[in-house]
């Protein structure tokens, strides 16, 4: 028995030479791109049907895209879990928000996926308390474990010597943001797109303080790893810069951000508790009729009456989701000021103005321009759209026509357009509401229908083996 126990430890090291990271399989035998991420509001997250995205996740699929494989995500708890899963060896890349450390061993960094800015968060009450940085002296501020953010804070303690860190671990932002609104935590190391994120829902955090250097987001590959793949990778987020993919994937899940003013989000809120739940079937009901998110409804109808059924404004559309005479009588509204009819109205109204957009148009692009020609009309938003395709621009794309949209009030363009001038801007300014509406009631819905903190995206369960056990999701880049 002891001899063929030195047996097999001879194997073993003679397998995996002492300081040298094992080596997974290369991608194309396995016939996938194995991926190590977290639950994450900016990377990976899922919605309450169930479906999967984020940003890094949508740039993943453009990835495997252009290599024929599928991606699978295999989810672990924290990024530093999903780092070491590439230093081990389970996984081809690990993009999990992570801060590009060059100082981390076994692995090699992509170029920059994405720049980020690293602060400290903390809200209204503490800002008063911290004007400048000695006001950090004997402060507590907490970071994750393993992050660029901690380090960079280390970095910060250099100048301010008594200033306390905490590391927690397993743990993601917008957990530790909602704690610091809830004076659970004093303050915390994030970064600004994190903050802003939360912000939505709790109006009350703001930035505090900057941390010292510069970040930028990117992807950890094996440091043995096949050079085939890093030379694809890079190449894919050189032309992922250049044809602008990544500025719409940005726009896509960043875009929105910041919109609101504090107020606006606070008034929005606080409506969630007080008027919606008077309208929500109705709401729902309108969506089961129309194959329509009744989230997104919702969002077009705050924006429009902020839920109140006896809006009336000066051009004369009314109700709650504030309809022209003309459409309620194409709609078949008789009394625009009824809630069921109004949204049911409304929400056909919409789904006329999605179905008239050609198919060309990707979602979400597609909903995007709905939203607009809801406040314009499709004659407007085509007129919009041929304007963009004479100054070279992607019509096809929410990102171009929100820079087009506002040309239509110069008399230089309107003379263009068949049905006149319009108030483009005024289209952009409330698609970008709604945009900003629906997000937060999704990731409200989220929460009331896992019991989650309201920030937060689904928890992930605690990985137990297989590839260290993680959650693992599949997701085929279209063929």
């Amino acid at each position: 028995m002891r001899t063929l126990l030195v047996l097999l430890m001879a194997v073993l090291l003679t397998g995996c030479p002492r300081g040298e990271a094992p080596v997974i399989v290369d991608f194309r035998t396995l016939g996938e791109l194995r991926v190590a991420t977290r639950v994450d509001a900016i990377s990976y997250r899922t919605d309450a049907d169930g479906s999967s995205g984020g940003f890094e996740h949508d740039l993943l699929l453009e990835l495997g895209n252009e290599l024929g494989v599928p991606v699978r995500f295999i989810i672990y708890p924290s990024a530093a879990r999903a780092l070491e899963a590439v230093q081990r060896g389970d996984a081809h890349l690990a993009a999990a928000a992570l801060g590009r450390n060059d100082k981390t061993r076994h692995v090699r960094w992509s170029p920059i996926v994405r720049d980020m800015k690293l602060l400290i968060a903390g809200t209204t009450t503490t800002a008063g308390t911290v004007q400048s940085l000695q006001d950090l002296a004997g402060k507590s501020v907490t970071a994750r474990q393993g992050t660029l953010a901690a380090r960079r804070l280390r970095e910060l303690q250099r100048q301010v010597p008594t200033m306390r860190i905490n590391t927690v671990a397993g743990r993601p932002d917008q957990t530790l943001l909602s704690a610091v609104a809830d004076g659970r935590i004093a303050l915390l190391a994030t970064d600004e797109a994190n903050l802003a994120l939360a912000a939505e829902l709790r109006p009350e955090l703001q930035s505090i303080h900057d941390l010292p250097g510069t970040a930028a987001m990117a992807w950890a590959l094996p440091e043995t790893g096949a050079p085939e793949l890093y030379e694809a990778v890079t190449h894919f987020l050189f032309r992922a810069h250049e044809d602008n993919t990544i500025a719409r994937l940005e726009d896509r899940y960043l875009g929105h951000i910041q919109r609101l003013s504090s107020i606006d989000i606070a008034a929005f809120v606080d409506r969630i508790q007080t008027r919606l739940p008077r309208y929500r079937g109705l709401f729902e009901q309108a969506g089961t009729k129309t194959g329509l998110d009744w989230r997104l409804l919702a969002a077009i109808g705050y924006q429009e009456s902020q839920w109140d059924p006896f809006a009336i404004s000066p051009t004369g559309v009314r109700g709650l989701m504030m309809l022209t005479e003309e459409t309620a009588t194409r709609m078949g509204v008789h009394d625009r000021l009824d809630p069921a009819q109004s949204i049911l109205g409304g929400a056909r109204n919409f789904k006329l103005m999605l179905e008239s957009i050609d198919e060309q148009v990707a979602e979400p692009d597609r909903t995007w321009m709905a939203v607009a020609a809801y406040n314009l009309g499709l004659g407007h938003l085509r007129g919009a759209r041929q304007i963009a395709k004479s100054l070279g621009r992607d019509n096809l794309n929410w990102v171009s026509m929100r820079a087009v949209l506002p040309l239509m009030s110069r008399p230089s363009f309107a003379r263009r357009l068949k049905a006149g001038p319009a108030r483009g801007g005024e289209a952009v300014h409330m698609t970008e509401n709604v945009r900003a509406y629906y997000d937060i009631l999704r990731r409200l819905d989220i929460a009331t229908a896992d019991g989650t903190e309201a920030v937060l995206p689904p928890s992930t369960p605690m990985p137990n083996r297989g590839a260290q056990g993680a959650v693992v999701n599949t997701s085929s880049p279209p063929m």
